[in-house]
């Protein structure tokens, strides 16, 4: 017999004959769409649940268990999950919450979404996804969340998978789902300053910020976002011959407005480094002090036949509220700035931009589900890019319409998106449902 008819053969055993009782599993179900892809499910001295795939293409299974819960109250799913042979555990290596009423159906989210027109029907709760955290020293993961119920919810169904996934295996131990205190809410001001500095000389054009970033701290910012290349903006000189070292001339000075004032500031500038020069974007604390900087990875011809250097990382800085990515300008016309900034945990992007369309911006905001804060040096009425705050479905809620102006927006960055039609929490679906992308199953592969 062929390789392929035992386990064509195996398949069919696994049809007709199911492999353990789900009461050998304290409770969970073994699940399959169907029985010729159901994979091996079993337990060891742990207690711990495990799926195991052959080396078929498109084998789908997971564990299944249904806790009861009271609408309206939050509940934390947790549990440890450690792999082997799995190409893309973000997408393999998934736990789905679903919520039910009594009848095992699907219930209604409580409030009409943002952006839905309200004669629409209230669409349904969608599934929440748990996310994955750091891989500790043993290999294991921790794969949690915390949830509100529907108001509508009799129970939550929780499952635990392992798919598409060929000769791979993943262990889940100690799943938890039980009721918790609400979360805090993590509410920040986020700000966009809206002026184009004379260019008078370097130390002048950031002078000109100084009433601007005073007057967002007036109006209670956390973070306040200013243009692109300040120090050097309408100044009439090369890249090479402004640029200067980070920290600096120019960090240092807007880090005692940052400290003064007790906010964050980002702001572009050119950077010298050695031989080399970039647009660079900066993020400074409440203390005065440089959190981190990004180098405009995406550069326009002009930019390029000047010399400028093109950055190659995309890092996503902790701050007291949040994390924050930033990009710079021609960024925005590319979707991959902001994906890569969204997939490595950014929930606002900070975006100096000297002109860009602003549909792009709404793009950006829209697609990767974050805050996106603009400041540019486009005239508001010249239906090009805007100075603003950017929800996570892509609205400006907040526009510097005239020179010498500031936009306030406060908004909750651990409060789920719901818009129209309701795909859900948007923002932690995506790693679990983007396709890979060129390189990705090698480097996970080099990770392990």
């Amino acid at each position: 017999m062929t390789r392929n008819q035992l386990l064509s053969l195996a398949a069919l055993m696994l049809m007709l004959h199911p492999t353990t009782r789900a009461t050998d599993y304290q409770g969970w179900s073994l699940e399959s769409p169907r029985g010729e892809i159901r994979p091996q499910f079993s337990t060891d001295a742990h207690g711990s649940l495990i799926i195991t795939h052959d080396r078929r293409e498109g084998l789908d299974g997971w564990f299944q268990k249904s806790f009861p819960v009271k609408g309206g109250d939050f509940y934390r799913f947790q549990a440890r999950r450690q792999i082997s042979g799995v190409a893309l555990p973000r997408q393999s290596c998934l736990v789905r919450v679903s919520w039910q009423d009594e009848a095992g159906k699907m219930v209604h989210i409580d409030a009409p979404p943002e952006h839905t027109d309200p004669k629409l029907p209230i669409p349904s709760a969608e599934p929440e996804y748990p996310t994955d955290g750091a891989i500790d020293a043993q290999g294991w993961t921790t794969v949690g969340g915390i949830y509100k119920s529907p108001s509508k919810a009799a129970r939550a169904i929780v499952e635990l998978h392992l798919q598409w996934a060929p000769g791979g295996r993943v262990e889940w131990r100690g799943p938890e789902f039980a009721q918790t205190t609400p979360p805090t809410e993590r509410k920040v001001r986020l700000a966009a300053v809206h002026h184009k500095p004379a260019g008078k000389s370097p130390r002048e054009n950031c002078e000109e910020f100084a009433p601007l970033i005073a007057e967002a701290a007036k109006q209670r910012a956390d973070l306040v976002v200013l243009g692109e290349t300040v120090p050097s903006a309408n100044v009439k000189a090369k890249p090479e011959e402004v640029a200067e070292t980070i920290p600096g001339p120019a960090t240092k000075y807007f880090g005692s407005l940052a400290k003064e004032h007790r906010l964050h500031i980002v702001l572009s500038l050119y950077e010298r480094d050695a031989h080399l020069i970039y647009n660079t974007a900066v993020l400074l604390g409440p203390d005065g002090a440089l959190i981190g900087k990004y180098r405009k990875v995406s550069l326009p011809p002009g930019e390029a036949a000047k010399g400028i250097a093109p950055g190659k990382d995309f890092p996503v800085f902790d701050t007291a509220f949040g994390k924050v990515g930033m990009m710079v300008c021609y960024d925005g016309f590319f979707p991959e700035v902001a994906r890569e900034l969204a997939n490595r945990g950014a929930e606002v992007i900070a975006w100096p931009v000297w002109g860009c369309n602003p549909l792009l911006a709404e793009a950006r905001a829209c697609e990767n589900h974050v805050y996106l804060v603009s400041s540019t040096f486009m005239n508001s009425d010249a239906g090009w890019m805007i100075s603003a705050v950017f929800d996570r479905g892509g609205k400006p809620i907040a526009q510097s319409g005239k020179w010498g102006t500031v936009a306030v927006a406060e908004v909750t960055l651990n409060q789920p998106y719901v818009g129209p039609y309701n795909l859900g929490d948007f923002r932690s679906m995506v790693p679990r449902h983007r396709p890979p992308v060129p390189g990705e199953l090698a480097a996970s592969a080099a990770k392990r």
